[in-house]
């Protein structure tokens, strides 16, 4: 079972969101079991995206197997960012 949970909040046509999620990717195969991690299109989940309290794509969240955020970050991150934000994040 997954320690922590990712979401990736994208829109259709952004650049930096391909970016993130190649990202988002790389990092999760390093990570294996530890991480499981989803992408939301904000066009086809607007209710969703509204209530998690996205204003802009792409928006990475982290949140730990109780549901609790852990790290929010917008913006394209770097491998090593993204796996530094895990690593935090982890219980």
């Amino acid at each position: 079972m997954p320690e922590l949970h990712l979401t990736l909040y994208s829109s259709s046509f952004c650049g930096a969101c391909n970016s993130t999620r190649a990202t988002v990717e790389r990092v999760a195969e390093l990570v294996g079991e530890r991480l499981d991690w989803r992408e939301v299109n904000v066009a086809d989940a607007p209710d969703e995206s509204e209530a998690s309290g996205i204003v802009t794509t792409p928006t990475v969240v982290i949140t730990g197997a109780d549901g609790s955020e852990r790290m929010r970050a917008s913006g394209v991150p770097t491998t090593p960012q993204l796996l530094a934000a895990i690593a935090a994040a982890l219980p």
